[in-house]
């Protein structure tokens, strides 16, 4: 379309376009194969918060037939933000804001996600102090930006543990490299996201409009719905 431009192919509203013009509703786009009506549709954010369960994956189609996460939402086109493994329960956050899911994902940014873990193993403060430090993974270095205790005794302790990125099973592997397991692992935050106490297992909810602009603003994007542009026209 920038070559088209440069080329002065394009007209808008009857005006051969520049690079950097805007169009809006109800402007006409000629190009030397079609005639454009342009509308400004603005799609409301959505986010759903699911209590994942453990034996469901976050892919679409599992080609092994495996339940997945997509199966009872309502029709739409749902972004993952941010997956969990199939061992892996608690807060999964899906959305239809591409720039939203992108935005809590990406490591720059900042957003960090809370997990509850249980150690098998017994678990040091030098332990603590390396995982907060950075291990060496196969994939490069991680560590956790907080790790507090949450209760029981011997080798089966709770751990609350956070980390600003969602690399593959990382938190297992973080632990791993201090040699003991985690038995289990549960998502309790993402971002300023918190778990319902009241969302059961396996079941999801839609966050209320409200929250979503803030959730927006909480991570620097405007509030408002994001407008996408479509264009509409007939063969000529």
């Amino acid at each position: 379309m920038e070559t088209l431009i440069a080329d002065g192919s394009i007209k808008v509203n009857g005006k051969v376009a520049t690079l950097g013009d805007q169009v809006g509703e109800g402007d006409r786009i000629e190009t030397p194969i079609h005639n454009y009506f342009v509308e400004l549709k603005g799609e409301p954010t959505q986010v759903i918060l699911m209590n994942k369960k453990i034996g469901v994956v976050c892919t679409r189609r599992d080609p092994e037939g495996r339940p997945t996460v997509f199966d009872n939402l309502p029709r739409g086109r749902w972004i993952n933000i941010g997956r969990l493994d199939i061992n892996t329960s608690g807060l999964l956050m899906l959305t239809n804001d591409g720039e939203l899911a992108h935005t809590m994902m990406h490591p720059s940014n900042g957003v960090d996600r809370e997990y509850a873990c249980r150690i098998h193993g017994e678990v040091t403060d030098e332990m603590i102090q390396r995982l907060l430090g950075g291990v060496a993974l196969d994939d490069g270095e991680a560590c956790f930006t907080d790790v507090v205790a949450a209760g029981g005794e011997g080798e089966n302790q709770w751990f609350h543990v956070a980390l600003m990125e969602g690399r593959n099973r990382e938190v297992r592997r973080l632990w791993e490299s201090q040699g003991v397991q985690v038995s289990r692992l549960k998502r309790v935050r993402y971002g300023a996201v918190f778990l319902p106490s009241r969302l059961k297992v396996g079941m999801w909810e839609e966050m209320h409009p409200n929250d979503v602009r803030v959730l927006r603003e909480d991570v620097g994007l405007p509030g408002r719905t994001p407008m996408t542009l479509l264009l509409k026209g007939m063969r000529r």
